[in-house]
């Protein structure tokens, strides 16, 4: 398999802190991280994450048992999800603790709750999400009448094509009407339907924009990176219930100190990952992904524990824009201070919250 390219093409901090990380003493780490100084360590962990390359450093803390190392006598349950609302019902259903989710399910359950429900506590992935389209469609006026499908309403691709189309003058609504009509489609049935003629184009993350292409003949109408400054925004966080993060502050910081672990062995085994991330999709879904499929949508991606706070202000306007978002602050919605605490202690740059919460 030809090795993926972008792996190693990580932000500066990605790189500073994967290679501070790697090593360090999971235990330690998270005695001091953040602010510990009450609760207990949790006997169990709930963590959602989904199937997809967007959730490669969640797939292979599974995979290599890099979570279950960290939490130490803390007990690893986990759930996969196929798109951030679903998750965030769980999350506050309290069926789930944590879970690896895009940006934007992030910030409406923050905002819904005022404040008080989750906290997002760390970054996971940069980039990797497109809109892939049919032969035909080669401009923004081409999709006036198509039928275009997201993972689901108010999911981070949903918001991303909303926006975007509003600013090409090209109406939508939450019920499929406008000029546009967006139908929210569970990935693997959006590819089916491309397929078969029955939709004309997907907005979605890794690996499905890469299977629209490889698999179905189409092509890439928009990269979400060329929208954004530099390219980078983020396609997945980590975000943990608040009341758990309250309770639980080691728990917590073991979690982050696995996300960063998770990242740093992917950074360290670039010949291997690709293989180790499939083997994962494959015990999660019943099939890996071709060695074409998976070398493309790892190209589209980098990995870093950076949430990059700084652009959530942004993907709050684009939820209203969107219409998929209520009005309200996401001051609050950070707590950085396990992952900086565990980048002090290594030396390592912290990262910002952006003046959106702790840090």
């Amino acid at each position: 398999m030809k090795k993926p390219t972008r792996i190693l093409t990580l932000t500066a901090l990605a790189v500073a802190s994967m290679m501070a990380f790697a090593g360090c003493s999971s235990a330690a780490s998270a005695d001091t991280a953040g602010d510990p100084t009450g609760g207990t360590p949790a006997t169990e962990l709930r963590l959602g994450y989904f199937a997809n390359i967007t959730h490669a450093p969640a797939l292979i803390g599974l995979q290599e048992g890099i979570f279950q190392k960290a939490l130490g006598d803390t007990a690893l349950t986990t759930q996969t999800f196929t798109a951030g609302p679903a998750a965030i019902e769980a999350l506050s259903a309290g069926a789930i603790d944590a879970t690896f989710i895009g940006p934007n399910p992030s910030i409406n359950t923050f905002i819904q709750s005022g404040g008080v429900s989750a906290r997002i506590v760390a970054g996971a992935t940069i980039g990797g999400a497109a809109l892939v389209v049919r032969d035909g469609i080669s401009s923004p006026s081409d999709l006036k009448g198509t039928t275009i499908a997201t993972p689901q309403l108010g999911n981070t691709q949903d918001v991303a094509l909303r926006s975007w189309l509003k600013e090409k003058g090209l109406a939508t609504d939450t019920t499929g009407g406008g000029d546009v009509h967006i139908t929210p489609t569970e990935n693997a049935q959006a590819l089916t339907l491309f397929r078969d003629g029955q939709i004309d184009g997907a907005w979605v993350p890794e690996p499905w924009a890469s299977r629209l292409v490889l698999d179905a003949g189409g092509t890439v109408l928009v990269d979400e990176a060329e929208l954004w400054p530099g390219g980078v925004f983020p396609t997945t966080v980590l975000l943990v219930r608040t009341d758990y993060l309250q309770a639980h502050p080691q728990t917590v910081a073991a979690l982050v100190q696995g996300d960063l672990d998770a990242i740093a062995w992917i950074v360290e085994h670039p010949d291997t990952a690709g293989a180790q991330i499939n083997a994962r999709l494959a015990a999660d879904t019943g099939k890996g992904l071709s060695d074409a499929v998976l070398t493309r949508a790892l190209a589209q991606v980098s990995f870093s524990a950076d949430p990059h706070a700084e652009t959530f202000q942004t993907l709050v306007d684009h939820g209203r824009q969107a219409g998929t978002q209520k009005s309200g602050s996401i001051v609050g919605l950070f707590d950085l201070r396990p992952l900086n605490g565990l980048l002090q202690q290594r030396g390592a740059p912290s990262v910002s919250a952006a003046g959106l919460g702790e840090q």
